[in-house]
């Protein structure tokens, strides 16, 4: 199977080798997108989507809430002269009370505060990552296993997407010297891995877990086309969860784990760079989001892969999925669309929720994505 995969991929790498990735002139594209999104933003919001010609906001709750200083971040890390407004985009952040009070803080403060972190090197920024790690570590269960996702009354639900708020516990961990954030992160991805994906390696959206022993009580994909489908940015979810947690803990089956799920990806994707909102789903929309979580995913992996052929199958995935993003179908021209960079996302296809647009952590992954590949490829 990974012979076939690997000659699918080389040969969809070479179809497409035409195309260049022109970081440069996407870094300056996103330095005036970036620009005109703060122009327009009304004041104590931040950007969402853009739907039927307007810009569609959310208050600083909203899990999406630190993506949009993250991008500013990586724009700057591409080229682009977009350091104060990401300086200042992330202030808006430090305020932890005004934050997500669920597992989604990790999605706010990682892109946005450990970004300023490390690229400045301020200790002001320390406080608002430990309180975050603080109060996502509250949401352990040992008796589960799991850091609770979203707060259920008498249900513990879990999502996949749980599993890239677990960088904020390991990184935290270090930078406090608290083991016992990272030893949450590790137990909650070995009850991820053992409770969430299917014989084939694709998983549910959420496992729901009775708090008193820990039992299963129900498996189903909420943003998928069924319980039993492949929702796409769930699948993408799992591969960078766990390319990321090896990378945080080294725990080998961890990588292991990574690389079916990307065999798993590579035989549903074949000769599609983009993915379908749900590799299952008889409707036919691209899930731009879904191809940049995974793009970026693939090429970390790559570094990680136990041989060269394998990791040379998930570098060229990689390569191919951002030349499809870099193209005029995806990518937004300079002024459109408020601001935002990719086009054709879905949210939520099920319930007819953010179809085909701009999502804002589409732009995150794409740019973390280019900026990988970038520093990767020149070593």
């Amino acid at each position: 199977m990974k012979k076939i995969i690997l000659l699918l991929s080389v040969a969809l790498a070479t179809a497409c080798g035409k195309s260049a990735i022109d970081t440069e002139k996407i870094a300056s594209l996103a330095s005036e997108q970036c620009r005109i999104m703060e122009q327009v933003l009304p004041e104590g919001t931040m950007p969402r989507t853009f739907e039927n010609g307007k810009l569609v906001t959310s208050d600083l709750r909203w899990w999406c809430a630190g993506f949009y200083p993250g991008i500013c971040w990586y724009t700057c890390k591409l080229g682009g002269d977009t350091k104060e407004l990401a300086l200042n985009q992330t202030e808006r952040l430090m305020d932890v009370e005004k934050l997500s009070q669920d597992h989604d803080i990790g999605f706010q403060v990682m892109p946005s505060v450990a970004h300023a972190y490390r690229e400045t090197g301020d200790s002001k920024y320390l406080p608002v990552l430990e309180e975050g790690a603080t109060r996502l570590a509250a949401r352990f269960s040992p008796v589960v296993g799991a850091t609770m996702s979203w707060n259920w009354e008498g249900r513990f639900p879990v999502i996949v997407d749980n599993l890239i708020n677990l960088e904020l516990l390991t990184y935290a961990s270090k930078l406090f010297d608290r083991p016992e954030w990272k030893e949450i992160a590790v137990t909650h991805a070995w009850t991820t891995l053992r409770n969430h994906f299917r014989e084939d390696y694709s998983c549910y959206h959420l496992v729901d877990f009775d708090p008193e022993d820990g039992s299963v009580k129900e498996k189903v994909t909420h943003q998928g086309y069924t319980d039993d489908s492949s929702w796409a940015r769930g699948q993408s979810w799992a591969l960078y969860g766990f390319t990321m947690m090896y990378r945080e803990t080294g725990v080998p089956e961890f990588l292991v784990h990574a690389e079916n799920v990307a065999s798993f990806l590579l035989s549903k994707l074949k000769d599609r760079p983009i993915p379908n909102w749900d590799y299952d789903a008889p409707q036919q929309a691209d899930d731009a989001s879904a191809a940049a979580i995974m793009a970026s995913a693939f090429l970390e992996l790559s570094q990680y892969a136990t041989d060269r052929k394998t990791s040379d199958m998930y570098w060229n995935q990689a390569e191919v999925i951002l030349r499809e993003l870099s193209s005029d179908k995806y990518l937004c021209k300079e002024g459109e669309y408020a601001g935002f960079l990719l086009k054709h996302s879905v949210g939520h296809y099920a319930i007819g929720n953010e179809v085909d647009v701009p999502l804002l952590y589409a732009d995150y992954y794409f740019l973390e994505a280019l900026y990988r590949w970038k520093t990767l490829r020149s070593r």
